[in-house]
């Protein structure tokens, strides 16, 4: 990021947090769950994978278990952070399957789709 753009905020309005780096998350694969114009996903909502999210998004489509060499994705496991996109975030939600989200690393983007009250009943436990 250069000096000519500002800050990323988290949904909270302070300075966007770190996701998660192990294994690099977020749509520049840099940590953060910071999106532009160009990520149409909207990889914004900071997660702690569980089983039952992996085992769900697996069922729509999207495996995150499954290791891929060839993008330097070593699949995840539960209780690695991940950047989600807002809307198949809110899509887990409700089907009953939305894992917890750490509030402090979800950019403020992601308010466009999802309401903060249900990022906030689904705050993982600091």
């Amino acid at each position: 990021m250069n000096a000519a753009e500002t800050m990323p905020l988290n949904v909270l309005g302070n300075p966007l947090q770190e996701c998660g780096c192990d294994p690099m998350t977020g749509w520049f694969r840099d940590g953060s769950c910071r999106t532009d114009a160009a990520d149409l996903g909207r990889h914004s909502v900071c997660c702690v994978v569980n089983e039952q999210f992996l085992s769900y998004s697996k069922a729509q489509g999207n495996d995150l278990t499954t290791p891929m060499p060839a993008y330097d994705f070593p699949g995840l496991k539960p209780g690695d952070h991940w950047c989600v996109c807002a809307a198949r975030w809110l899509e887990a939600y409700q089907d009953g399957m939305a894992p917890p989200v750490r509030l402090e690393a979800c950019e403020d983007s992601a308010l466009a789709i999802i309401p903060l009250e249900l990022l906030q009943d689904h705050a993982a436990a600091a």
